[in-house]
């Protein structure tokens, strides 16, 4: 059977790679993998079902449902909540299980499928295999009483609005702030924790139809919130993505923040503060060299791993990280959450806005951010790219000529048949000229 997990769930077109009858199917072996390992000894198993606002989430949510339910665990509907909401309810309930359905940023027509273990955590590479090998294999149907029961979970969204507001320690007063929601998944509790932390909130796309969700707006978008952010004199905007595991931010000029210039901004406030465990932050090689110099300089260390939100969250559990993210906004802090959340880490920004009495701007500007070219070399043998030594050479040149003002990464990429070529250096020009050559090299070198 072919890979059907991805690096975050089952994901695709709904109503075609995604169906109905594959959502229930992997329900259902979800359920049997987690109670074949000894997780529902001794209770009824329980799980919670949480989605975004697209509308294909209707049809999965009631299949996931019914699988979970039919493999004879009780299900806790939470219905449209974010992702990290999802998972701090997971934990929260006790529950053995919960799965969140979402394509996150992906557009509208996409949809998804995660997960979460107990205590809220992502599942292993080991046991999405395994719930693989149960998908359409026999197996004994609970009869009678002992199929799940299904009840609406009434108040999801106020207990983590809550759960995030306890994460800070002073209230957010006289800070003014633009929340890009995307019409997905934190259009009602985005606005509600901000503005019980204390905030003057301006919510913009918080109308989901079902059909909006991504649509021109949220992280993949910040035209709308850089525009509303000068319009309204706000000192600081966010933009979320579908599912609010992740959020970008845009200061009072309407200038980008990304989520490694977040990263810094977070570390600096939690070392000074005595909670950045082992002083060490968490990136992967992706994030930008102007990053890891920023952290340098503030004697901070930096642990890099693979791009995606599950290696960094590996590296933070194995060692005992506060701290970790990436650049696209994903950002982790393990003290309050299990999984990166988007809003939790926009209030912990504002927080040490209003401590310090800075702008975002000014914070942000610990960091340096180099300027970044990356290339995708498409319609080559990317197995051949860590072995050919004409290519190795050539990038080996370029990094000795670059020295300690830039940095080449070059990879091949995990989902697609090409080889991403990522420069940065001191100036666009420079780091353009260089991607650009060693692009040609990839070409010839890895031609099919």
């Amino acid at each position: 059977m072919p890979r059907i997990f991805g690096t975050d769930g089952v994901r695709g077109l709904a109503n075609g790679q995604l169906t109905a009858e594959l959502a229930l199917d992997l329900s259902v072996a979800a359920a049997r993998v987690l109670a074949d390992r000894g997780e529902f000894e001794g209770h009824r198993p329980l799980a919670v079902v949480g989605r975004d606002t697209r509308i294909s989430g209707q049809f999965l949510e009631h299949a996931v449902v019914a699988g979970l339910a039919a493999a004879g665990v009780d299900v806790l509907r939470l219905r449209v909540l974010p992702t990290p909401g999802v998972a701090y309810m997971t934990q929260a309930l006790g529950a053995d299980l919960g799965v969140v359905i979402s394509a996150s940023h992906n557009p509208m027509p996409d949809n998804g499928i995660k997960f979460l273990a107990r205590g809220g955590v992502k599942l292993d590479d080991a046991v999405e295999k395994l719930i693989e090998q149960h998908l359409d294999e026999e197996w004994d149907r609970p009869l009678g009483g002992a199929v799940g029961r299904v009840t609406p979970y009434a108040t999801p969204v106020e207990e983590y609005v809550e759960h995030l507001v306890s994460t800070l320690d002073k209230p957010l007063s006289g800070i003014r702030v633009v929340l890009d929601c995307a019409h997905g998944a934190a259009y009602e509790a985005g606005p509600s924790a901000l503005r019980a932390a204390g905030a003057e909130v301006i919510a913009l796309n918080v109308e989901p139809d079902g059909l909006n969700i991504n649509d021109g707006c949220g992280s993949t978008h910040l035209g709308p919130l850089q525009a509303a952010v000068l319009e309204h004199g706000a000192d600081v905007g966010f933009a979320l993505d579908g599912d609010a595991d992740r959020c970008l931010a845009v200061d009072h000029e309407g200038n980008d923040v990304d989520g490694d210039q977040l990263m810094a901004i977070l570390a600096i406030g939690m070392a000074e503060t005595g909670h950045l465990v082992k002083n060490t932050v968490v990136a992967t090689v992706m994030s930008n060299l102007g990053f890891v110099q920023a952290m340098k300089a503030a004697n901070i260390g930096v642990r890099q791993t693979k791009v995606g939100d599950r290696y960094v969250l590996e590296a933070m559990k194995v060692s005992g990280y506060s701290l970790g993210g990436e650049q696209s906004g994903h950002v982790i802090m393990s003290e309050y959450a299990t999984t990166g959340d988007g809003l939790l880490t926009a209030l912990h920004v504002l927080q040490r806005m209003t401590a310090t009495g800075e702008s975002l701007k000014s914070l942000a500007s610990v960091m340096n951010r180099l300027p970044q070219v990356l290339i995708n070399v498409k319609d080559v043998d990317k197995s051949r790219a860590d072995d050919d030594a004409v290519l190795a050479a050539a990038v080996a040149e370029e990094e000795a000529a670059l020295g300690e003002t830039g940095r080449i990464l070059l990879r091949p990429s995990g989902t697609e048949a090409l080889v991403r070529v990522m420069v940065e250096a001191a100036t666009q020009e420079e780091a353009g000229a260089v991607a650009e050559r060693l692009a040609a090299v990839v070409k010839s070198q890895l031609a099919l």
